[in-house]
């Protein structure tokens, strides 16, 4: 069976996808900032291999991903970079470490985590590196606009490793969940009055397990892309076709 690593594992999302994976007899590795979480997580699910990540921290990276392939043989099938963290709020009235927070965990987290991992993922023959991104990628949102930010340079990531690291025999994909019910959607954001809070944890989850299991449409494609929910299905196809001034009408309604 395979192993995976999840960043920001031990809660919301990142504990769907270890527990959906665990069910598969895969060996995962949930690490995260938060120790409270952590201890339920090892009291819960003992089988789990655990450990602190600070994902803004690439000495701590290099030390997770050691003490998790440990327990591999070395091997690291999938990189799950979930970590993030949502500050809800216009940008002129967010606090500077609110805007760098969002920044450091969303974006250079994401970064430092796919450089870590890469000589495991070399090492593992059919590797993947998932990002978790979102919809608010599809077009700058207001009331979360750095967030958003972050989330098209994640995109942008994906896209680029996906070319730099196919000589390397790792996939790189990303996911985009639109609000999905963990505490990211616990904000004031206006789209999760107008679009809803309709995803779960386990939704998103699935998708993750998807991706790391292409069909041959997926790898003829080099598919590198995972929308989560017909939403975003929709969203995302149609931002692909409509002129720029009638995508911006439509966010603009969403947001208000």
């Amino acid at each position: 069976m395979g192993s995976i690593f999840i960043s920001g594992g031990a809660a919301g999302i990142g504990l769907a996808t270890a527990k959906r994976f665990a069910r598969e007899g895969w060996t995962v590795g949930v690490y995260d900032v938060s120790e409270e979480a952590l201890a339920a997580v090892r009291e819960q699910h003992p089988d789990f291999v655990t450990g602190t990540l600070d994902v803004r921290d690439a000495d701590q990276w290099d030390a997770a991903l050691a003490d998790f392939t440990a327990h591999t043989g070395g091997q690291l099938d999938v990189l799950d970079n979930n970590a993030g963290v949502l500050v809800s709020g216009d940008l002129a009235e967010l606090t500077p470490a609110a805007v760098k927070a969002q920044i450091d965990i969303d974006a250079l987290g994401v970064a430092l985590g796919a450089q870590a991992a890469h000589r495991y993922l070399a090492a593992t023959p059919g590797s993947h590196l998932v990002n978790i991104a979102s919809a608010s990628a599809i077009y700058g949102q207001p009331g979360i606009a750095v967030y958003s930010a972050t989330k098209f340079f994640v995109a942008g990531l994906t896209e680029a490793l996906e070319l730099e690291w196919q000589n390397d025999d790792i996939r790189v994909v990303s996911i985009w969940p639109l609000w999905a019910k963990t505490a990211l959607a616990q904000t004031d954001a206006k789209t999760t009055k107008t679009l809803g809070v309709r995803l779960t944890a386990d939704d998103v989850a699935e998708k993750v397990w998807e991706s790391v299991h292409p069909n041959a449409v997926d790898r003829l494609t080099r598919r590198t892309s995972y929308s989560v929910g017909a939403q975003t299905t929709v969203l995302s196809n149609a931002a692909k076709f409509i002129p720029n001034s009638v995508n911006r009408l439509v966010n603009k309604a969403l947001a208000q």
